[in-house]
């Protein structure tokens, strides 16, 4: 559970914010995704890093999103965190080192749930910058992400702890839903191509994103 809920009542000028029950939410949040994104290569992969437990129902977001992304066996993006293996409060720290330990330079993108005004619930943002995972909760963990995608999923203000645990799950796979076929999307979009240039008497090849 991340952030403090008056960030989802402020206008963000670089970022979306989407309702889940848009028809076309996916389809939005995967246009806004590649929009967002730096041209792609190998060197620098796009990793995605879904924060929350399974163990509590409205901060299982980020869990439920890794999971859906785990079953899809995508190409171009890595993901972390899932229902099986989450990413939470305990073991963060030494998931972010592993996570930088394989890939070199990654654009990381985190995932997380978050508590806002009741007007609010049911929307998901993305935005430059990174989430703080835990202060929705009073809890001090290292900010992540180059990016972040997060779901308003309950009412703040009161109680968070109670509030996330009596959060429907209903709700909260209908979000994961959203978010991991927007992904999905924006991945077959961001398939790195490869591409040659001439440097002299020398031929080289760059993989690069297929956006122009």
């Amino acid at each position: 559970m991340n952030l403090k809920s008056s960030f989802f009542d402020k206008k963000e000028d670089n970022g979306a914010r989407i309702s889940y029950e848009d028809q076309r939410a996916s389809h939005k949040l995967a246009i806004e995704l590649v929009s967002i994104l730096p041209v792609a290569t190998i060197e620098r992969p796009i990793v995605f890093v879904c924060i929350g437990t399974d163990r509590s129902t409205g901060d299982s977001l980020g869990p439920l999103v890794g999971t859906l992304l785990e079953e899809k066996r995508m190409n171009s993006f890595y993901v972390y965190g899932t229902l099986e293996d989450p990413i939470h409060a305990v073991n963060l720290v030494e998931k972010l080192e592993d996570i930088k330990a394989k890939h070199f330079n990654p654009i990381i993108i985190a995932i997380d749930a978050c508590l806002g005004r009741l007007k609010s619930v049911g929307f998901i943002q993305l935005a430059d910058g990174p989430v703080k995972p835990g202060a929705g909760v009073n809890k001090e963990l290292p900010s992540v992400g180059d990016y972040h995608i997060t779901g308003i999923v309950n009412v703040s203000g009161f109680m968070e702890y109670f509030v996330l645990q009596n959060t429907r799950l209903n709700l909260v796979l209908k979000m994961a839903k959203v978010i991991a076929n927007g992904i999905y999307q924006a991945s077959v979009t961001y398939q790195p191509i490869t591409k040659w240039k001439n440097i002299g008497n020398h031929t080289t090849k760059d993989a690069i994103s297929g956006r122009e």
